[in-house]
């Protein structure tokens, strides 16, 4: 990978003072801990230490701390030899020695056992790792980049995680910000996915969102950053049946559905979908607009209008799934349809 192909899309201030960060951190050999809810993007921020240090052309070797049972992180960690405990049939190096030159990105650092923190508090302090059944250390030259959405200092308070190990990982700490706090970052964010889903899915050209999806997406609290983000935008792209109208229709919760459970929907369904952030079409009845109207009927017609479009597209333009969400007929809704001449 080219070392400046690294692509951070945002614009909001507290998301580029943490990119302007890395990039100043990158070339120094010091270790990093990146801090940050899931779905932030800590991964890219390891990455880009990785790419802009002096060490761009060795090995970025990364290991998910939380993956591995606790009885097998160390093996995985420092390797092991032939032998050293059963179904160790041949000897094996661990990441450390396969980062060797380079970068060990170490994420969900906080899950790591005491005793998995001990070995790794010596590979910093004295860069050098002994394998499981080895007295034997090797040599090792690594830049160790952590990641956790703890917070480390609570965990050494508790006696979860040593501080004498803290303290030789946080030369520099980037925390990174919720999406629900990057001002901006949201529209950019889902226009960047939105487009590139909809050239996947050979779409001529891109219809940008509606505005029921808009207030919708901006409402949401996304809790799994912009990694749900990008999942609910490019799940709703797909989704949509007409590629020449704006997409309205959104469903955070893939899960979510009037079956669920064997319950089929009912009175209920409403609350829960209020629950599961599903763009709903809202109804205006502010009445502050029509100071000026001179036509009753007019204003009416317009109304009537607007419920009919806000309605189709929440129901994706199925005409008849939108006749049973009016509680109107089939051939009642293909009537007004026509009326307003949106038949199409």
């Amino acid at each position: 990978m080219d070392r400046d192909n690294i692509q951070f899309i945002g614009q909001s201030s507290a998301f580029l003072d943490a990119v302007e960060r890395a990039s100043r951190a990158a070339p120094l050999n010091r270790p990093v801990l990146v801090v940050g809810e899931r779905g932030t993007g800590k991964e890219l921020i390891a990455e880009r230490l990785h790419r802009l240090s002096t060490r761009w052309d060795g090995p970025l070797v990364t290991i998910n701390c939380a993956a591995l049972p606790e009885t097998l992180i160390e093996a995985e960690l420092f390797g092991h030899e032939a032998g050293a405990f059963t179904g160790a049939t041949r000897a094996r190096e661990g990441r450390f020695e396969e980062a060797d030159g380079g970068t060990l990105f170490l994420d969900e650092l906080g899950t790591l056992s005491m005793g998995a923190q001990e070995r790794l508090l010596r590979a910093v302090e004295y860069g050098e790792v002994t394998r499981i059944g080895s007295s034997r250390p090797v040599r090792v030259d690594v830049r160790i980049v952590g990641a956790t959405n703890e917070h480390l200092p609570n965990m050494v308070e508790k006696g979860r995680f040593r501080a004498d190990l803290l303290d030789r990982l946080c030369f520099e700490v980037i925390t990174l910000p919720p999406l629900r706090v990057r001002e901006g970052d949201i529209e950019v964010l889902s226009e960047y996915y939105g487009r590139k889903m909809a050239a996947e899915l050979g779409w001529d050209g891109w219809p940008g969102f509606g505005e029921i999806a808009i207030r919708a997406l901006e409402d949401h609290i996304w809790p799994g950053n912009v990694r749900e983000l990008r999942n609910v935008v490019e799940r709703a792209v797909y989704r949509w049946a007409d590629p020449a109208q704006s997409v309205d229709y959104i469903q955070f919760d893939p899960f979510d559905s009037p079956w669920h459970g064997g319950v089929a929907s009912g009175p209920m369904q409403g609350q829960a979908d209020k629950q599961n952030n599903i763009a709903e079409p809202r109804f205006s009845t502010d009445l502050s607009q029509a100071v000026d109207v001179t036509d009753f009927r007019e204003a009416i017609e317009k109304f009537e209008k607007a419920v009919l479009e806000q309605a189709l597209a929440k129901c994706r333009y199925n005409k008849r799934q939108t006749a049973k969400a009016l509680n109107l007929s089939y051939d009642q809704l293909r009537h007004t349809l026509k009326k307003h001449d949106l038949l199409g």
